[in-house]
């Protein structure tokens, strides 16, 4: 089969195209006919070595997958030819292939309301904002919740659970973004490149999100906005939340988790209307290495899937 996988770690020129044996389920396992594989930005931190997560050389990248079941091995329930998504364990291989392995226990029923591939955009970024929201942060109807660095794919599904959960969203984001911002449900967008986010909040929020590479000191400075017994959680891995003892805001660092049954719910959401997943293009496996470039570029904009068959 045709996979990208890295030999050593370093710069986006260490991806090859390469043909590979296919592989084996075992037991517990599955093979997946792989329609499609999410890009993320902790692909290319793992690709640099940069990213502490251990993996076994050579890897291939792609830890979210859309796709058909192709072979299962020993105690698996699954049936051969189901379509399904999952998030896989990330120190293992990915989806930049023609077939990956997965654990049974980690995929789903994938949407029926887009095309299959694309249903690879959704599994750790809609996990990761629901878990940041929901399992961390507790947030609930009525409350209010500012997502810094709304923007981004993370931000777009924070955006719409908040709303539907019953939350009062500002987001900010730049002006490039102020219409998707808004499309997602946005009650307020704060363009960060006109207005200080200090000034612009007006009533304390019950919760705050960063999802941008601010520096701790802004992070840190945020916090005023939080009201007394509120929540700040982030993604930025690189970096601790900040809390406020004095005031009773607690914080905690998302680091997301492989859950099926959140990536199930999700799933309903999206084939019931409740939930858009953003596509913003679509590439094929030799493509691979130049969106890895513009990842370590810092250029990278929206969401990436690489169709195998393409």
């Amino acid at each position: 089969m045709k996979a990208v996988q890295f030999h050593t770690t370093g710069t986006p020129d260490v991806l090859r195209l390469e043909e590979i044996a296919v592989p084996e389920p075992g037991e517990g396992q599955v093979r997946i006919r792989v329609a499609g594989s999410g890009v993320n930005p902790a692909d290319g931190g793992m690709r640099a070595g940069t990213l502490p997560i251990p993996i076994t050389l050579p890897h291939i990248p792609g830890y979210d997958v859309s796709g058909t079941i192709d072979a299962v091995g020993a105690g698996v329930n699954l049936t051969v030819g189901g379509s399904v998504i999952g998030f896989l364990p990330m120190n293992e291989n990915g989806a930049a292939a023609e077939f990956v392995i997965a654990p049974a226990e980690s995929l789903v029923a994938a949407p029926t309301a887009l095309p299959l591939a694309d249903a690879a955009a959704l599994p750790s970024v809609a996990l990761t904002a629901w878990q940041a929201l929901f399992d961390e942060a507790g947030l609930k109807a009525g409350q209010r919740v500012l997502i810094v660095g709304a923007g981004g794919v993370v931000g777009g599904y924070a955006i719409q659970l908040a709303k539907r959960a019953g939350a009062y969203v500002i987001a900010t984001a730049s002006g490039s973004s102020r219409d998707k911002v808004i499309a997602a449900g946005a009650d307020e967008v704060i363009d960060h490149t006109e207005a200080g986010v200090l000034e612009s909040v007006t009533e304390q929020v019950d919760v705050l999100l960063n999802l941008a590479p601010i520096s701790p000191d802004e992070f840190a400075a945020l916090v005023a906005l939080v009201r007394v017994g509120g929540f700040v959680v982030a993604t930025t891995a690189w970096m601790p939340a900040p809390a406020d003892d004095a005031r009773r805001v607690r914080s905690a660092v998302v680091f997301v988790r492989s859950d099926a049954d959140q990536l199930r719910l999700l799933v309903e959401l999206v084939d019931a209307g409740e939930l858009t997943v953003q596509i913003d293009r679509r590439i094929s496996l030799d493509e691979l290495t130049a969106v890895h470039q513009e990842l370590a570029d810092g250029t990278l904009r929206g969401k990436v899937v690489v169709t195998p068959s393409a």
